[in-house]
């Protein structure tokens, strides 16, 4: 009988992977696909679902499958941006491009209006969070509101993983994680959709089913197989938001690990052993059964320093190189990271980036090391709201293209104080995809050994003391310009 081998693919904000793993996470291949994120308007972000999940997952599957030649393939998982809103027909065709998370701040208004009429403090008792851009409901609410005749041809709410799983077995079912963060339409303490909720925030529209992202929920079918390659019949898992699975990824599922992705946007997830709530952060189920998480995500990170690699016409190695020979504190520079607007702590889109302390002796070196090191202060503000909330945070893990280099993840580690635990995989969601259908099926027998940690990266105490000072100017920064920044954000909108 021929080895075993597990299929993951996630589709991302700027770009889809995908692996082809064997039973016991050895990776066999993967593929990448880049493509581009469309910005309509101002605080608008949208993907189009066939030209980008679609076609991405059906590139990814045809490069990666020749390597499964002398292997059975056994499962497949997806994972995708999330939450997202796709308002699809009955027939799963989506009818307008998808509203992504929460870089997409288009339903302010509407995030209000369902406060005044829900109550703000009983939204947060019900899902564990408050309403933020992050938020599916609100979005629904603009859709309602704004393009009335599409919510009218509504038949079903897609994200990216559920909307693969759709294609790919005709099941219309969505995991707990990401019904989770579609508040206020989910009851995260009864692990169900509230139908009185429901009704008033998305009336007539008949809600998913609920699964888990460790069950299997159907089997690629004939129509599915003849475009993608794909065996038909192959068992395909639940999905979920591509966060959870790059958590999965790296071992993070015991209470108190926290995974850092560093990625287009920085990305926390927190393991606990029961819910807990923080205004400023983002309480979900998790991705294991009866697990719970608090999350975070800061609008951007690695959107910011692509910015900068555009900006200088350098490449990454050039600017790190460069960034590694500036002392802590970047001579004298701070920047706020809010480059659109920012999710937690802060829960403000219409905040903006600074870069304060300019002088004409200032490089590209400096400004590139002073933007890591703003989203640093941006890690560690996260990281205290957590603590706030009662939960511990006991090891941090890190993931993602960011760690490349080592420079960022040094001075993450130096501005808060912990070390982090860098996995000897950190290719990332597609790989926890890969995990999950194994645990699924139990093809998977030792998760646990997967992805061993290969490298510690500790704090320098020198820089840590350092980093304190321009950690509490950071903190005050943003309270002493929030008028400017907003007035600003409003000249920007009317400038189209």
């Amino acid at each position: 009988m021929a080895d075993e081998a597990l299929l993951g693919i996630d589709i991302g904000t700027s770009g889809s992977k995908g692996v082809l793993t064997t039973a016991n996470g050895k990776i066999l291949a993967r593929a990448e696909r880049a493509h581009r994120t469309r910005y309509p308007r101002p605080g608008w972000v949208e993907h189009d679902p066939d030209a980008i999940w679609w076609n991405d997952f059906r590139e990814l599957v045809a490069e990666l499958l020749p390597a499964a030649e002398g292997y059975e393939l056994a499962a497949l998982g997806v994972s995708g941006i999330g939450p997202v809103l796709l308002p699809a027909d009955e027939r799963g065709t989506a009818l307008r491009p998808a509203i992504l998370y929460g870089v997409d701040t288009r339903a302010t208004a509407e995030i209000s209006e369902l406060e005044n009429e829900l109550g703000a403090e009983e939204i947060v008792r019900h899902g564990g969070s408050a309403l933020s851009s992050q938020a599916v409901g609100p979005k629904i609410r603009w859709l309602v509101n704004n393009e009335p005749e599409v919510y009218r041809r509504t038949a079903k709410l897609l994200m990216c993983s559920s909307y693969l799983v759709h294609r790919l077995t005709g099941r219309y079912v969505l995991d707990h994680h990401s019904a989770s963060q579609c508040d206020p339409l989910y009851d995260l303490h009864g692990k169900r959709w509230s139908p009185e909720w429901s009704s008033r925030v998305a009336p007539g529209l008949e809600l998913p089913e609920l699964a888990w992202p460790t069950e299997v929920v159907g089997r690629v079918g004939g129509a599915a197989a003849a475009e993608t390659g794909l065996p038909e019949g192959l068992p395909v898992t639940t999905g979920t938001v591509d966060a959870w699975a790059e958590a999965a990824s790296v071992g993070v599922r015991n209470p108190g690990d926290v995974m850092l992705m560093y990625g287009t946007t920085m990305f926390f997830v927190q393991v606990l052993r029961e819910p807990l709530s923080h205004p400023a952060l983002w309480a979900t189920c998790g991705a294991y059964p009866d697990t719970y998480t608090l999350a975070a995500g800061m609008a951007t990170s690695g959107a910011v320093t692509d910015w900068l690699r555009g900006l200088f016409g350098s490449e990454f190695s050039e600017l790190v190189a460069a960034a590694s020979e500036v002392p802590a504190g970047s001579r004298g520079l701070l920047l706020l990271p809010y480059f659109a607007g920012e999710r937690t702590p802060v829960f403000d889109p219409d905040a903006r980036g600074l870069l304060f302390g300019l002088t004409t002796s200032h490089g590209r070196a400096e400004v590139y090391r002073c933007a890591l090191e703003g989203i640093a202060y941006g890690v560690r503000h996260n990281l205290e709201a957590m603590r706030d909330s009662g939960a511990e945070v006991e090891r941090l893990v890190a993931v993602g293209g960011g760690t490349t280099g080592g420079l960022w993840t040094r001075i993450v580690s130096d501005v808060t104080g912990m070390p982090q635990s860098v996995p000897e995989e950190t290719v990332g969601a597609c790989y926890g995809d890969a995990l999950l259908a194994g645990v699924a099926t139990g093809v998977a027998v030792d998760p646990d050994g997967w992805n061993p940690v290969v490298e510690t990266v500790e704090p320098d105490v020198a820089n840590a003391e350092r980093y304190d000072a321009f950690y509490r100017h950071y903190r005050s920064v943003h309270e002493r310009t929030v008028d400017t920044a907003h007035f600003l954000a409003e000249q920007q909108r009317s400038a189209g």
